[in-house]
Protein backbone atom coordinates (compact mmCIF):
# COMPACT_ATOMS: atom_id res chain seq x y z
CA UNK A 1 0.00 0.00 0.00
CA UNK A 2 3.05 2.45 0.49
CA UNK A 3 4.37 1.60 -2.66
CA UNK A 4 1.24 3.02 -4.08
CA UNK A 5 0.57 6.15 -2.24
CA UNK A 6 4.27 6.92 -3.01
CA UNK A 7 3.30 6.29 -6.93
CA UNK A 8 0.76 8.60 -6.55
CA UNK A 9 2.69 11.23 -4.67
CA UNK A 10 4.91 11.02 -7.69
CA UNK A 11 2.79 11.33 -9.94
CA UNK A 12 2.36 14.96 -11.47
CA UNK A 13 -1.33 14.28 -13.56
CA UNK A 14 -2.48 12.99 -10.39
CA UNK A 15 -1.12 15.60 -8.56
CA UNK A 16 -2.35 18.27 -11.00
CA UNK A 17 -6.11 16.90 -10.56
CA UNK A 18 -5.64 16.66 -6.39
CA UNK A 19 -4.12 20.14 -5.96
CA UNK A 20 -6.91 22.07 -6.36
CA UNK A 21 -9.32 19.87 -4.59
CA UNK A 22 -7.28 19.71 -2.17
CA UNK A 23 -7.12 23.71 -1.50
CA UNK A 24 -10.53 24.50 -2.14
CA UNK A 25 -11.19 21.74 0.95
CA UNK A 26 -8.83 23.77 2.96
CA UNK A 27 -10.67 27.30 1.83
CA UNK A 28 -14.21 25.94 3.05
CA UNK A 29 -12.61 24.30 6.24
CA UNK A 30 -12.21 27.71 7.38
CA UNK A 31 -9.84 27.26 9.83
CA UNK A 32 -7.34 29.69 8.04
CA UNK A 33 -9.94 32.73 8.78
CA UNK A 34 -9.79 31.98 12.16
CA UNK A 35 -5.81 32.29 12.07
CA UNK A 36 -5.14 28.86 12.68
CA UNK A 37 -2.55 26.16 11.06
CA UNK A 38 -3.73 22.83 10.38
CA UNK A 39 -1.59 21.00 13.26
CA UNK A 40 -3.49 23.51 15.58
CA UNK A 41 -6.67 21.33 14.99
CA UNK A 42 -5.24 17.95 16.40
CA UNK A 43 -6.62 16.11 19.13
CA UNK A 44 -4.37 16.89 21.91
CA UNK A 45 -5.84 14.14 24.31
CA UNK A 46 -3.32 11.60 22.89
CA UNK A 47 -0.22 10.79 24.71
CA UNK A 48 1.57 11.15 21.06
CA UNK A 49 0.34 14.54 20.60
CA UNK A 50 1.23 15.61 24.05
CA UNK A 51 4.51 14.38 24.37
CA UNK A 52 5.05 16.29 20.83
CA UNK A 53 3.37 19.75 22.14
CA UNK A 54 5.62 19.49 25.00
CA UNK A 55 8.79 19.35 22.86
CA UNK A 56 7.80 22.91 21.04
CA UNK A 57 10.16 25.30 21.82
CA UNK A 58 8.48 27.98 24.19
CA UNK A 59 7.85 30.57 21.63
CA UNK A 60 6.19 28.22 19.30
CA UNK A 61 3.91 26.96 22.40
CA UNK A 62 2.90 30.76 23.13
CA UNK A 63 2.05 31.34 19.62
CA UNK A 64 -0.12 28.31 19.58
CA UNK A 65 -2.10 29.31 22.70
CA UNK A 66 -2.68 32.61 21.11
CA UNK A 67 -4.07 31.17 18.25
CA UNK A 68 -6.20 28.65 19.79
CA UNK A 69 -7.90 31.46 22.30
CA UNK A 70 -7.91 33.91 19.49
CA UNK A 71 -10.09 31.33 17.20
CA UNK A 72 -12.24 30.74 20.09
CA UNK A 73 -13.18 34.10 20.81
CA UNK A 74 -13.54 35.01 17.60
CA UNK A 75 -16.15 31.92 17.57
CA UNK A 76 -18.28 32.94 20.21
CA UNK A 77 -18.38 36.30 18.64
CA UNK A 78 -19.91 34.43 15.50
CA UNK A 79 -16.44 36.28 13.87
CA UNK A 80 -13.65 36.08 11.21
CA UNK A 81 -10.34 37.70 11.19
CA UNK A 82 -9.77 40.50 8.74
CA UNK A 83 -8.80 38.70 5.83
CA UNK A 84 -5.13 40.50 6.11
CA UNK A 85 -4.72 38.89 8.95
CA UNK A 86 -6.21 34.78 7.65
CA UNK A 87 -3.41 32.23 8.24
CA UNK A 88 -1.60 32.33 4.08
CA UNK A 89 -1.01 28.96 2.75
CA UNK A 90 2.89 29.33 2.79
CA UNK A 91 2.02 30.31 6.97
CA UNK A 92 0.45 26.96 7.19
CA UNK A 93 3.52 24.55 7.40
CA UNK A 94 3.00 21.74 9.88
CA UNK A 95 5.23 22.47 12.54
CA UNK A 96 4.40 19.69 15.22
CA UNK A 97 4.09 16.85 12.18
CA UNK A 98 8.29 16.60 12.77
CA UNK A 99 7.83 15.97 16.31
CA UNK A 100 4.49 13.58 15.96
CA UNK A 101 6.77 11.22 14.04
CA UNK A 102 10.01 11.27 16.07
CA UNK A 103 7.21 10.55 19.20
CA UNK A 104 5.96 7.67 17.25
CA UNK A 105 9.11 6.30 16.11
CA UNK A 106 10.44 6.26 19.71
CA UNK A 107 7.51 4.83 21.06
CA UNK A 108 7.90 1.88 18.52
CA UNK A 109 11.47 1.51 19.27
CA UNK A 110 10.55 1.38 23.13
CA UNK A 111 7.75 -1.27 22.54
CA UNK A 112 10.21 -3.35 20.44
CA UNK A 113 12.63 -2.96 23.34
CA UNK A 114 10.09 -4.24 26.07
CA UNK A 115 8.67 -6.75 23.91
CA UNK A 116 12.28 -8.56 24.01
CA UNK A 117 12.37 -11.80 25.47
CA UNK A 118 15.88 -12.94 27.22
CA UNK A 119 17.04 -16.44 26.61
CA UNK A 120 19.83 -17.58 28.68
CA UNK A 121 22.26 -20.12 27.33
Amino acid sequence: MESVARVLQNNTAFRAIVRPLANTWVNLSGYRRLGLRYDDLLREETPIIQEAISRLSRDEIDARNFRHRRAFQLSLSHQELPSPQWTKPQDDYKYLQPLIEDVRLEQAERDAFNSMTYVQK
